[in-house]
């Protein structure tokens, strides 16, 4: 005779708690030389060590800024270590799950109405691309590029007129699903570009002559994920052979120099690159579609958090790309721009040398595919809240993050063909 659960018992059975995070810390550490950073390496290999920034272990190189979080349990072995070496570090975060809950730092004004400063959730950001289509059918369109591993829908937004044949910036957020300052940007670009045309002088010169392509969440099933299970979850859920780890780092999955790095390798890192270029379905979705209308898009911009940066090609050499001088204005008249609203100061400059060498990444992929204006921003703020950044920041993240890609759209408008 079997025994059958009745099916709400399966249900409650399978379903996981959510990760919590109770007295975990982030600490800061910057070694003075190649010992020290020695040492940091040592103790990745011997703890798990979530790194923040930057990325990976490899990277990890004297006179660099290192953020990494660290378990309660683990964190007394490593302050002594620490100590021992005479390693100053400074804690960044105390209790990272009470930082977690103050997050939400924003009362909704009228529930049901999306909230551009507030995060939202999957769920909300669907009903949201619905809204925006219904709302401004002459301006908004909304195309199903593909699906992801969970089969939830890669929904692009398309702003501007009907005409293919106009140039075109392709643009997406949420690559990594812990930074959820990226696909609040996606959204908030998305309802100013709508509200503000023909009340804008730039916005309306812009949608009058261009169309924009916005991927408000790359990672869909990572973003859930992050929501639902485990607020630092970074990759996709994508199953690995022969590995119980779980997920590709798709921002290493493109067919650039894939998998030239060893951090790319293992698939129980962050950083894992996948089996093979383009292996992963939301990548896919993103090549085919971008490889499609490869006439009309002058420009591509991904936005990540966190470090307040604005990233061009190379990741994977220290060569620059031939068109690195114009590159290099882009870059710098747009954090110039982006500093005037409220003096946020971002760096500029080739992602190997201006935060470190990365492969498979889409900016060198596009770039080589012959978009010759290929950015990466990586979002508020500079370590305080990490990826963690509170509500109360999304508007003023978001509204000096706008002038900077007006800019970049003006420019690109102007100086391509």
């Amino acid at each position: 005779m079997r025994f059958i659960l009745p099916l709400g018992l399966i249900a409650t059975t399978l379903a996981i708690a959510p990760v919590r995070f109770d007295r975990e810390k982030v600490l800061r550490v910057k070694p003075q030389d190649e010992k020290q950073a020695n040492i940091i390496k040592d103790l990745a290999k011997t703890n798990q060590l979530d790194f923040w920034y930057p990325d990976a272990i490899h990277h990890i190189a004297a006179s660099m800024t290192i953020d990494f979080r660290v378990s309660e349990k683990e964190f007394h072995s490593i302050q002594s270590a620490l100590d021992q070496n005479k390693m100053h570090y400074e804690i960044l975060i105390h209790d990272l799950q009470e930082e977690i809950e103050k997050q939400f730092d924003v009362k909704e004004d009228i529930p049901g109405r999306h909230s551009y400063a507030k995060y939202n959730n999957w769920d909300k950001i669907i009903a949201w691309t619905e809204k925006m289509v219904h709302k401004h059918p002459e301006m908004v369109s909304r195309i199903k590029i593909g699906t992801t591993v969970e089969d939830n829908p890669l929904y692009v937004l398309k702003i501007g007129k009907r005409d293919e044949r106009r140039k075109a910036i392709f643009m997406d957020c949420g690559i990594h699903a812990r930074e959820w300052i990226s696909p609040a940007f996606c959204q908030w670009f998305v309802y100013q570009a709508a509200k503000t045309y023909r009340k804008n002088k730039i916005m309306t010169k812009l949608l009058d002559r261009m169309n924009f392509y916005v991927l408000p969440v790359f990672n869909v099933d990572g973003y859930i994920w992050s929501w639902t299970q485990n607020r630092m979850w970074r990759k996709n859920r994508s199953k690995n052979q022969n590995s119980k780890c779980i997920g590709t780092d798709l921002n290493r999955n493109f067919n650039v120099s894939w998998n030239s790095f060893p951090n790319t390798k293992n698939p129980c890192l962050n950083t894992y690159g996948g089996p093979e270029p383009e292996s992963e379905k939301e990548t896919k979705a993103v090549t085919d579609f971008i490889r499609s209308h490869l006439k009309s898009i002058k420009a591509y911009i991904t936005f990540h958090s966190y470090s307040q940066m604005l990233l061009f090609p190379y990741g994977y050499t220290s060569k620059l790309p031939a068109n690195h001088k114009d590159l290099a204005k882009v870059a710098k008249i747009g954090t110039d721009v982006l500093a005037t609203r409220y003096e946020t100061r971002y760096i500029y400059g080739p992602i190997a040398s201006t935060i470190y060498p990365t492969s498979g990444s889409p900016l060198d992929w596009a770039y080589n595919l012959g978009i010759k204006h290929t950015f990466a921003f990586e979002l508020r703020d500079k370590g305080k809240f990490g990826f963690l950044l509170p509500e109360s920041l999304i508007k003023p993240t978001c509204k000096e993050t706008l002038l900077a890609v007006k800019f970049i759209a003006k420019y690109i408008l102007k100086h391509t063909s």
